[in-house]
């Protein structure tokens, strides 16, 4: 009799273990952010997976039977707007890697890397509706053991005529239409200086009326990890890890998860990260100003706060003064040459 109830017991406790598994499979299915174990499962299920780095860095070593087309920040965007190449361009670079957004993808690169998300944004863009973002990327994958392929990977040429969703990004012009909206919140995810107009990155500085300044490394455990990496403070990446649920629910707790939300910051890249993040949280109008601070600040009659603007003068002349070090420098080197 003990030995029937502790199997029963043992069932029940197994089938509890199972339904827990299930539930978060379920809640990462319905999550644009996914980790390990679900990238596994991905694989299996034959989704695309995307890596989104140099194609250096993919030789390296990637995720085995991840797609390349090389850096996603200089292949699918101009060097100087930093807006998308022309999109026939784009439909020739992905159609050639058999990138389809109609099918299941998973975008990954470094930890952290904003990029990433970009490229997440890139798929709902074009029209993909199931798209996911490995956040942890190439660093988790490693860390947890799994294998590392450093052959390329090719998948089939697909045929693609991509359509733009109108409803996942904005203008500078429904921006503008924007501010005179109640039901319409903006967060600007540049860092504090940017914000205020302190360090300057168009032809003036500033932030859009009404915006709310959070920036998007504060989505991380600890905001301060570049900067400790590159001073040789720490030796991992843990973190750019996205913090816990509750912690991201407390940063963001002023918003309203119920109005369309405008997220921006330079070209959209790190905007791209904060909007997903706030898709995770449950927020249900969420889209990214794709032009960002590079439109707006650079349209003059557009209205913003703590406006600054380029002193031209002030560079030419700290340039000219660099000119003046280098030449000194190059004559000290062809003196110690003679």
């Amino acid at each position: 009799m003990k030995s029937i109830l502790f199997a029963a017991i043992l069932g029940f406790a197994a089938l509890g273990v199972a339904h827990a598994a299930q539930a978060a499979q379920a809640t990462q299915a319905t999550s644009p952010i996914v980790d390990t174990a679900y990238v596994q499962e991905a694989i299996k299920r034959g989704a695309i997976i995307w890596d989104t780095r140099s194609t250096d860095a993919y030789k390296k070593g990637h995720i085995p039977g991840a797609v390349n087309i090389g850096d996603i920040g200089k292949t699918l965007r101009d060097d100087n707007s930093e807006d998308y190449i022309a999109q026939d361009k784009i439909e020739k670079l992905l159609s050639g890697a058999g990138i389809d957004p109609a099918r299941e993808i998973v975008v990954y690169g470094a930890k952290g890397n904003p990029f990433v998300y970009f490229g997440y944004f890139t798929v709902a863009y074009f029209g993909g509706r199931n798209a996911h973002v490995y956040h942890g990327g190439i660093d988790d994958w490693h860390a947890a053991g799994q294998a590392i392929s450093t052959e390329d990977a090719k998948l089939p040429p697909v045929a693609l005529h991509l359509k733009v969703d109108p409803g996942v990004a904005v203008s500078t012009k429904d921006v503008l239409k924007s501010l005179k909206k109640s039901n319409v919140q903006i967060v600007d995810v540049r860092t504090p200086k940017e914000y205020s107009g302190e360090d300057i990155r168009a032809i003036r500085g500033g932030h859009i009326p009404g915006a709310v300044n959070i920036p998007y490394e504060q989505n991380w455990v600890d905001p301060e990890t570049p900067k400790k990496l590159a001073k040789k403070e720490v030796t991992s990446k843990n973190g750019l890890s996205l913090k816990p649920v509750e912690e991201l629910k407390a940063l963001y707790a002023k918003l309203d998860p119920d109005k369309e939300t405008i997220v921006y910051c330079q070209s959209g890249v790190r905007a791209s990260e904060t909007a997903t993040v706030l898709q995770s949280l449950g927020f249900k109008k969420v889209k990214v100003y794709d032009s960002s601070w590079l439109g707006y600040g650079n349209t003059l009659s557009a209205p913003a706060t703590d406006v600054s603007f380029f002193n031209v003068g002030a560079m030419n002349g700290r340039m000219a003064a660099m000119e003046s070090h280098i030449e000194a420098l190059e004559k000290l080197l062809a003196a110690g040459k003679q």
